[in-house]
């Protein structure tokens, strides 16, 4: 809705300002002596809030590019989880094809040792039943009475007790089968139980994978959705300041004809553009103009200015005699000094702690206009330093 509201006042602001016969100076280089008060300062309240938007805007980019990196990172740590999950379910698998495997082997041991254990006691029973069955059979001490003399009575109980023997063997026997049935059992019961543990296991290394997995893919989805919405309002802030460039320059272009006859009476007394600027800080140079690496963003920007590194509070001085024709915050400048030299050329001082100087002021060559800072978008304490031809930014090398 801003936007919207903002681009209704840009074209009402169009079809408002009569046209012009040439395009000067730049958005930001506004002079309140030369233009009508009331649309420039309309234009330049436009022009700062689309700089506010442009700060807020690359904020959130950085911000973003943070969180996406720690999403990458986080991702890759995923990945590493997931082939160790994988390895973990290889692993599984294999213990429970091997459990399985156990599994069958002892329920059919089991079933041998049933079959023979009830084939055994099924035949001892029998057996007994048979001699319960003969009232008088001759078993136990009835066989002994009937002995002739003492060696067939030794001899009768010898056979009896190799008789009791055998049967205390195969009862033993039967016992211990049945012993090792239960045993049997047991193990297969524990062997059932670590088959379940191992497969629940394996589905919660799968639940917690899967959630991850929605729970990265979530925050990948949001941070697309946020870059599309942040390219969009790029472009339209882009769009923005260039119909404001082309107003604001159409604008001061109408008042030229009424800025002569002022500033022909100003060089009296100031004299402007002398063609050499005065170096406006005591620090040494630390970003050139041109192409850079943007020491925040960590892209390829283009720096239209020069950067001098300097103390916090030090002095920043007028390159040239002029009039100050903004003095405030201006975006990602932060604290600005703007100065109008004549001849289409102006020069910028950013990122000051404290401004020296005020709006429609006269300055000469040398004066102290304001201190060092880091405010606006900005790594540390320095002045952002920009000459500008007609409004366009150029190497200020040339002129220093």
């Amino acid at each position: 809705m801003g936007r919207v509201c903002l681009g209704c006042v840009l074209w009402l602001l169009i079809v408002t300002i009569p046209g012009s016969t040439s395009p000067s100076p730049n958005p930001g280089v506004v002079n309140p002596e030369v233009v009508n008060p009331g649309a420039v300062d309309t234009l330049q309240q436009i022009q700062q809030h689309i700089e506010q938007q442009r700060s807020t805007i690359i904020k959130e980019s950085d911000r973003i590019s943070n969180v996406e990196q720690s999403a990458q990172k986080k991702l890759g740590v995923i990945e590493l989880n997931l082939k160790s999950t994988d390895t973990a379910n290889q692993d599984y698998n294999g213990q429970i094809q091997l459990a399985n495997q156990r599994l069958d082997q002892l329920q059919e041991d089991l079933a041998i040792a049933e079959r023979s254990y009830y084939e055994k006691r099924a035949a001892i029973i029998a057996r007994l039943r048979f001699l319960q069955r003969q009232p008088n059979a001759e078993v136990g001490s009835n066989l002994l009475l009937k002995s002739q003399d003492i060696n067939e009575f030794l001899a009768r109980r010898r056979r009896l007790k190799l008789v009791y023997q055998t049967d205390q063997k195969i009862l033993t026997s039967l016992k211990a089968e049945a012993d090792s049935i239960n045993q049997r059992k047991t193990e297969i019961e524990a062997q059932k139980n670590r088959v379940s543990l191992l497969k629940q296991q394996l589905l919660a290394k799968k639940k917690q994978f899967e959630a991850q997995l929605r729970k990265q893919q979530q925050l990948i989805d949001r941070l697309n959705s946020n870059r599309q919405a942040l390219e969009a309002s790029q472009a339209q802030l882009a769009e923005d300041s260039k119909n404001l460039v082309i107003l604001i320059q159409r604008e001061i272009a109408r008042q030229n004809k009424i800025a002569a006859a002022r500033k022909a009476r100003l060089r009296k007394t100031f004299v402007f553009n002398t063609g050499q600027l005065l170096y406006p800080s005591n620090g040494s140079i630390t970003s050139s103009f041109g192409w850079r690496r943007h020491p925040i963003l960590g892209t390829s920007r283009f720096h239209s200015g020069i950067d001098f590194g300097a103390s916090y509070g030090s002095t920043i001085r007028a390159a040239d005699s002029g009039i100050v024709i903004f003095a405030g915050w201006y975006g990602g400048y932060g604290n600005t000094v703007i100065i109008d030299h004549g001849d289409s050329i102006a020069t910028l001082y950013g990122h000051a702690s404290r401004l020296l100087v005020s709006k429609g002021e006269s300055v000469k060559r040398g004066n102290a206009i304001a201190t060092v800072g880091s405010t606006g978008f900005s790594t540390g304490p320095h002045l952002h330093f920009e000459v500008r031809k007609n409004g366009e930014p150029v190497d200020p090398a040339s002129y220093l």
